[in-house]
């Protein structure tokens, strides 16, 4: 694994930040750390880079531990930080020519000028960074972060600002940067978790509430479920009520309820209403989306 923690704690002073943390992500992963504004993401982030020390836990990235390889591991990371430090008064190749001198990159002008291709700075390279959008400067800070071909790229709200038609552009180049890598991003942006990640995870007061793997998968299937159905005669909600896994059944119409499940019984309902000769005219199971499960984790504690 790029990325493995295991029971991580972080401490200031007398509040926790973040407690009990267990957390994995490998190759070509693109993980959306979700939570609300204070929630730890920030943190984590930076305990991971080696940029902010943790008080109790393992952290290993690409399978070196932090507190006892940071400037190693710094070498296999690329870290965009949510304000993203860029010097206006200088041109973009001459700083990311500064970025690679900082980095010890070797051969650096051609690795700058692959990285200005990688990531569609070509226009604009010849421009004093000051002089740019707020799209092209993520871009920028993009190049630097990938200046050393790192293996593991961590992205603070990477498309917090940008218009329509930079927030395309910016998912787009995320998404192809992080088909080889492992990518860690966080945001609070649930649509954009939904567009650009494989995989989500959730903090809410320091805490990893939930991990959602399959995030489509996740949205149709995760937790209770609700069925709507439709019968060509209607039936008692007592029955409906004795089904199994059925926890709670409500009228919509004489003949049409919704029941909310905590398994798929689409098959069990079939063959019911084959023996009660009670054929179905309309059935339609619901999941849950991610603003849904996200509200139910983080609103839980508060």
């Amino acid at each position: 694994m790029s990325i493995s923690i295991t029971g991580l704690y972080k401490n200031f002073g007398s509040n926790s930040i973040l407690k009990n943390i267990h957390f994995q992500a490998g190759a070509g992963e693109i993980v959306g750390l979700l939570g609300p504004n204070g929630a730890g993401k920030t943190t984590m982030m930076k305990i991971i880079t080696g940029a902010l020390s943790y008080d109790k836990g393992s952290v290993q990235v690409c399978g070196m531990e932090v507190k006892e390889a940071r400037q190693e591991i710094a070498k296999r990371i690329g870290y965009l930080p949510e304000h993203n430090a860029l010097y206006d008064d200088m041109y973009v190749r001459e700083y990311l020519l500064y970025c690679a001198g900082l980095r010890n990159v070797k051969q650096a002008k051609e690795r700058v000028e692959v990285l200005i291709q990688e990531v569609g700075l070509q226009p604009e390279s010849h421009k004093k960074i000051g002089a740019l959008s707020k799209g092209y400067k993520q871009r920028v800070g993009l190049a630097q972060a990938l200046m050393a071909n790192p293996e593991v790229l961590i992205l603070d709200e990477p498309t917090t600002g940008l218009d329509p038609n930079q927030l395309d552009e910016i998912r787009s180049l995320i998404k192809r940067i992080g088909s080889n890598r492992t990518v860690l991003l966080s945001t609070h942006i649930l649509q954009e978790v939904k567009i650009m990640c494989t995989r989500a995870v959730v903090i809410n007061h320091g805490s990893l509430v939930t991990d959602l793997t399959d995030l489509q998968q996740t949205e149709r299937t995760t937790g209770e479920l609700l069925l709507d159905i439709e019968l060509t005669h209607p039936i008692s909600m007592e029955k409906w009520s004795s089904i199994e896994h059925v926890i709670k059944a409500e009228a919509i119409s004489e003949k049409r309820v919704r029941l909310t499940i905590d398994d798929d019984i689409r098959n069990d309902l079939f063959q019911m209403a084959v023996a009660d000769n009670n054929p179905i005219l309309h059935l339609q199971l619901h999941g849950h989306t991610l603003e849904e499960i996200f509200r139910k984790y983080t609103q839980a504690s508060e």
